[in-house]
Formats: C-alpha cells, structure tokens, sequence
C-alpha cells in the first residue's frame, strides 16, 4: 500500500471518527467510509459491496438513553481495510475477502465502542477547561476545546487505521486463504444473518398494523420476482406515495364521518 493511499485512508479514518459524534455528514456510516476506502485504494465496487452489506447491519443501531450503540466507524474503517489488504495480496477470492470482513465487523464495532468511552472520560476535564475559559471570557480558548474533543474522537480511528495499513497485504492473505472451508463458509452465512438482523430491528422499530401489509407485499416482491433494487425502491416509493395519498384523503372527509382519517387502519380494525 503506497504512502498516499494510507494518508488518504487515515484522513477517511479522521472524518469517520468525528462524525461519529456530529453526525453531519454521515462519513461514520459504512456505506460511505467503506466505499471512501475502496475509492483510495482501488477497489472501489468491492467497497460499494461491503459498505452496503455493513449498512444493512448498522440500521439498527441508535443510542436509546443511556445505552450506545456500538461504533459503526471503527467497524467501518477497519473491515474496509481488511478487505483491502486481502484483496491487495491477490490470491485470495473476492467473496471471502468480503465475508470475512462483514464477520469481524461485529468485534469491531464493540471494541470501537470501548475506545469511545475511553475518549469521552478524557474529555470530561476538557468541560472543565472550557467552563473556566468561560468564566474568563477567553471565547478562543472554549473553541480549542471543543475543536481538541472533537479530534479526540477522530484519533480514536485514525490510529487504528495506520496501524492496519503498515500491515503486509500478505500476512492478511495467507490468514484469510488459510482458513478451512468451514470457518470461512460460516463466516458467509454469519454475515448474512447478521445483516437480517439489521433488517429485523428496524422493522421492529417501524413495525404498525399499518405498515404490516407493505412489509409483506414488498418481501414476496423481493423473493419471488426478479426485480432489481432500483425497481423495488421504486415500488416502495409509490406505495408510501399511495399511502399517503389515501391517509389525506381520509382526512379530508365531512365532519359526519366516524373514521379515523386512515383508511387502511380503519379497514385493518374491522378484522
């Protein structure tokens, strides 16, 4: 891996670690740094795949109270460079490349989780500096602060990132080719599964009588057709926009009616 591929890595690694807490650009979400990281480094498509599949994970992760969901840039960052690192030995399949990232994605993401707790506790006399600052009025000195807590969180990543990338790609490429079958076939189907786990969190958060009949048109659409992502997010677009459309209408009607302004929820009630 050249020097500009890992200046360039670690500046991803950088942005994803502060937007982790921003949360302005969405650098933090694997369908972005990884596709970052495949563009970098050449391999831009196996990137795209792997951000996607990681994406599918990570949509249902949420901070709930005091709870954190686990660190989806570090998860990100490191399996995109794992990937890359396999892939740059060039004896290795495409397929396992990718699999056994999504795979170590999940340890990731945890140990991502227990650096961003480390950075917050010593950001917390970083508050006191910048309450004092405060006091005093030295406005430049509260704005060095924050700036330093926010490169904290960058750091976090970054330094793993260079750390992975002064590994030889053929270290990584003799461990993924050594793997027995076994292994690496579970890693696929873990991957998978761990990725309708996703998918199932987000349909529990979403989940209405409501919404129900969509899920189920739109899972036998994708299992039984042979229609393209693009022609089914169309699909789902037009439905929500039929939705949408009846829920108005419903709620346009005179004041005579005793519906409750949702037509399908009123026709889901009488069952």
């Amino acid at each position: 891996m050249s020097a500009i591929t890992i200046i360039l890595i670690v500046i991803v690694a950088l942005l994803a670690g502060m937007e982790g807490i921003l949360d302005e650009f969405q650098f933090h979400q694997p369908l972005v740094a990884c596709t970052l990281i495949g563009l970098v480094s050449g391999h831009l498509t196996e990137g795209i795949i792997l951000g996607g599949s990681l994406q599918m994970i990570a949509l249902g992760w949420a901070n709930v109270g005091a709870a954190v969901a686990p660190d989806a840039a570090l998860a990100s960052v490191a399996s995109a460079i794992i990937m890359v690192l396999g892939l740059n030995g060039g004896t290795v399949n495409t397929q396992t490349a990718i699999s056994t990232s999504i795979a170590v994605a999940i340890p990731l993401s945890v140990a991502g989780l227990f650096l961003t707790m480390i950075c917050r506790t010593i950001a917390i006399p970083m508050v006191h500096f910048m309450d004092s600052a405060a006091e005093k009025g030295d406005i430049r000195k509260v704005e060095m602060w924050q700036v330093l807590a926010i490169l904290l969180q960058g750091i976090r990543i970054a330094i793993p990132a260079a750390a992975l990338c002064v590994v030889p790609a053929s270290v990584v490429t003799g461990a993924l080719n050594q793997m027995p079958a076994w292994l690496s076939g579970g890693m696929t189907v873990g991957g998978g599964m761990v990725a309708a786990v996703g998918y199932a969190m987000v349909i529990n958060m979403m989940s209405t009588k409501e919404t129900w009949p969509f899920f189920a048109i739109g899972f036998v659409l994708a299992a039984l057709s042979q229609l393209t992502l693009i022609a089914l997010g169309v699909l789902g677009v037009a439905f929500a926009l039929i939705y949408l459309g009846l829920k108005e209408n419903g709620g346009s009607n005179g004041g005579g009616s005793t519906g409750s302004g949702d037509p399908l929820g009123d026709i889901l009630n009488d069952y």
